[in-house]
């Protein structure tokens, strides 16, 4: 069977009433067939075009709960699954030493939404909204394309710049030092630093992007869906560790005080952090996701991800970790996003500080010349728009009227 029919087979996923989904086959562009959710379709293209854009490990049925409401404010609504992800099908999924990793960069990950913004029959975006690394395409895009995402929506990943450039090196007697905006505390090496410490760690950005990672997603010990549920849960405000606040660097000791699904110890999985976790978690208060992910719900994700594997989703990890897929992100060195953004995240997310002084950065205009602030969403953790979907729908038509 071909890849462009490769969905036929699939049952429809169980979407609320008002959004449907398709394929948009971009293959002669993109070499990809995207698959949407959407709702508020205007054939006339007079509604502006909202664009969701899911994170790790969800797909685009994430946004199922905030996608009518918007749509009902008049606005266009398409949510995507990202390239690797979902039923989009087209981008290459060999096995992690043979994939072809140009593929999964974040410039071509862009490109890739501004692709389907056309073949959705738009120039323009009105607003771009990422959630976790989601995030990191609508920022990049309202970076690097602020003429068709005109204002962006950042969601528990604060908005990290493509890194500077060595400056003024040309002469010796050159001081940079009115030059270089304000760092925080940077670690050369922060795997070798987190394995140095007395509780030796590791970074689960790094973790995720090594050979084994996809299998271990994969065949979990207490089985994905399993997995997955305590995965969500840990992350969620239901777990009381979830008390997140800014941290001092870059550092391994600055890094180390985030719970241990961020900054893992050294040996095992995400698996067994998981499983060892949630062995200490009463059975009330371990079933509290129950109230806004129904195990019905659940099983849409892992169902997913058993017929996909990981391998795909966590090649983006390995292009953010992994400097010379990054290359061209040079060509943007030291702009900023020029159009309005917003970061909405949950209170109770330790995401909103994983990447020390990124949040700052985009509130003090130093990432962002026209930020409007963190609006947090109280009753939620690293997962807004499911565990408090009035909230986010609030905060993202707030916004919207602003802009």
């Amino acid at each position: 069977m071909s890849e462009r029919r490769a969905n036929a087979n699939l049952e429809p996923l169980p979407l609320p009433p008002g959004i449907t989904e398709r394929q948009v086959d971009c293959y002669d562009t993109a070499g990809v067939s995207f698959h949407i959710l959407e709702a508020g379709y205007d054939p006339s293209k007079q509604k502006p075009l909202v664009l969701l854009i899911h994170g790790f490990p969800e797909i685009a049925f994430s946004w199922r709960k905030v996608m009518l409401p918007i749509a009902a404010a008049g606005y266009y609504v398409v949510a995507v699954d990202q390239r690797g992800y979902g039923r989009t099908v087209g981008w290459d999924n060999s096995p992690y030493d043979k994939v072809d990793m140009t593929q999964f960069t974040i410039t071509n990950l862009v490109r890739d939404f501004v692709i389907l913004v056309h073949a959705l029959g738009y120039h323009q975006v009105k607003c771009v909204v990422g959630h976790d690394f989601g995030a990191v395409p609508a920022a990049m895009g309202a970076l690097m394309r602020g003429d068709m995402f005109t204002s962006c929506v950042v969601m528990s990943h604060p908005h990290n710049p493509p890194g500077s450039l060595p400056f003024n090196t040309a002469h010796p007697d050159s001081s940079n030092s009115a030059s270089e905006p304000p760092k925080v505390q940077e670690s050369k090496d922060i795997q070798a630093d987190l394995a140095r410490l007395p509780n030796p760690r590791k970074h689960y950005k790094y973790h995720n992007s090594t050979p084994s990672a996809a299998q271990e997603w994969d065949s979990p010990p207490q089985g994905l869906a399993t997995l997955l549920r305590g995965y969500i849960h840990l992350k969620s405000a239901a777990w009381p560790a979830n008390t997140p606040h800014p941290l001092a660097g870059w550092t391994a000791e600055a890094l180390a005080e985030m719970p241990e699904y961020y900054i893992m110890p050294l040996q095992g999985s995400m698996g067994d952090v998981v499983a060892r976790l949630m062995v200490a978690e009463p059975d009330e208060r371990a079933r509290a996701s129950r109230a806004w992910l129904s195990d019905a719900d659940l099983a849409v994700y892992a169902g997913e991800w058993q017929r996909t594997g990981f391998q795909g989703g966590l090649n983006w990890y390995r292009s953010g970790t992994d400097a010379r897929l990054n290359r061209d992100l040079a060509l943007f060195a030291g702009r900023k996003i020029e159009v309005p953004c917003v970061f909405v995240s949950g209170a109770a997310d330790w995401g909103n500080y994983q990447q020390p002084g990124a949040l700052e950065a985009m509130l003090e205009g130093r990432s962002c010349a026209d930020c409007r602030g963190f609006r947090k969403v109280q009753g939620a953790g690293h997962w807004p728009q499911q565990e408090q979907p009035e909230k986010v729908v609030e905060e993202i038509l707030k916004f919207l009227g602003e802009v």
